[in-house]
């Protein structure tokens, strides 16, 4: 057996995670980046996964950039829908389990609170709409034993996200901002991967779960937040406040953003027990852990 587990998109933030997470914690991960299974080549997804024998596979790869969803619609659905079914089918031919990471962004941001698994997923954006029909393809080709899970506003230390480069701002400018009118919660990866790890083998629960940290936030407080940790640590920054934009305002975006995607997780406490910490705390510990104040990175 080559693989218990693999994971597809290893390359990414929260692929990295899972795959560095899962080994150290003695499980047999094998991490798949593009020069690995280029997902873009449907062709050759089966051919390739054919040759690996694996009890779980993740997939975390999918094309994320909002915008360019929106200008190349063709290359969003064959990344975000047709890939992810074909990879749900390997797996159900095999006898393999699929969990399939996919987004907040297929929410319309209209609902006042925190979504639901049973929410209606109605997305504003071809992003949206690419990751709800690799949703609905993952369960159908996995015959309703597939898991979906949704994370929101990924940060980690494998790859440079908003919470990096706020306080990177704040270190060279006298002045940041970020969104006030858009509210989600961050999902910090070294979470997510303690969080997913009952799905793998111990827990066979299929359809969709929400995962992400506790509480919920706009951007302007996730930043704002960041700068108060940082400054905390003794950061020389030049902007101590975040101050706050408008989404209308910002007309470098394409695709319509939902301004509400909070993401309940009593479903993933109540299949584990296991309730997410809070997104502050979380961000907080990443800052100490990647001693970001102290190299401006």
């Amino acid at each position: 057996m080559k693989s218990r587990i693999i994971v597809t998109g290893a390359n990414g933030r929260l692929g990295a995670a899972l795959v560095r997470e899962w080994r150290a914690a003695g499980l047999e991960v094998t991490g798949f980046g593009r020069n690995e299974l280029d997902i873009s080549k449907g062709d050759a997804i089966a051919a390739r996964l054919d040759a690996e024998d694996f009890a779980v596979l993740v997939n975390c790869a999918a094309q994320t950039n909002v915008d360019r969803c929106e200008t190349e619609q063709e290359e969003a659905f064959e990344l975000n829908a047709a890939a992810p079914t074909i990879l749900a089918d390997v797996c159900n031919r095999k006898g393999a389990r699929m969990i399939h990471i996919s987004t907040d962004y297929v929410f319309d941001g209209a609902k006042e609170g925190a979504y639901t698994e049973e929410d209606a997923a109605l997305p504003i954006s071809i992003y949206g709409a690419s990751k709800r029909a690799g949703e609905s393809g993952v369960l159908t080709a996995s015959e309703g034993r597939g898991l979906v899970v949704r994370v929101s506003w990924v940060f980690g230390p494998d790859r440079p996200s908003f919470v990096d480069q706020i306080v990177k701002n704040a270190l060279e400018k006298e002045e940041v901002a970020a969104i006030a009118d858009k509210i989600a919660v961050p999902t910090y990866t070294l979470d997510a991967a303690r969080l997913l790890k009952p799905f793998l083998f111990e827990n066979e629960a299929g359809g969709i779960l929400h995962l992400c940290n506790g509480g919920s936030c706009t951007w302007q407080e996730y930043g704002q937040w960041a700068l108060d940790c940082a400054a905390a640590a003794g950061a020389p920054l030049k902007a101590r406040t975040v101050a706050p934009l408008r989404m209308a305002d910002l007309k470098a975006f394409i695709a319509k953003r939902p301004p509400n995607t909070a993401m309940s997780t009593a479903r993933l406490t109540s299949l584990t027990g296991q309730t997410p910490r809070d997104w502050r705390e979380a961000v907080s510990e990443y800052l100490g852990r990647q001693c970001v104040v102290g190299s401006g990175q």
